[in-house]
């Protein structure tokens, strides 16, 4: 038990000082270079290329084609229901 008690002590007093000097390290070490790359003050302009094609509008659907009838119907009796009960 002694062996363990004092392994213990010398694992914490190693820690101790190797992160004491790592400390010192950091607070001594030098500032970076004066031609170090700095953020840009303004944000770059857009890279992406736009669509080519109009922006998709209310009636227009953006992909969806021909509702089945019956989907269609439970669809519009739903919406009346939310409209008369609300949700």
């Amino acid at each position: 038990m002694n062996i363990k008690l004092m392994a213990l002590a010398v694992s914490l007093l190693s820690s101790a000082v190797l992160l004491s000097t790592e400390a010192v390290r950091a607070q001594t070490g030098s500032p970076p270079d004066v031609s170090a790359t700095r953020p840009a003050k303004t944000p770059p302009e857009q890279t992406s290329t736009p669509n080519a094609s109009p922006p998709a509008t209310t009636t227009e659907t953006t992909g969806q084609n021909n509702q089945d009838a019956t989907v269609k119907q439970m669809n519009e009796d739903e919406k009346r229901k939310v409209e008369t009960k609300g949700k």
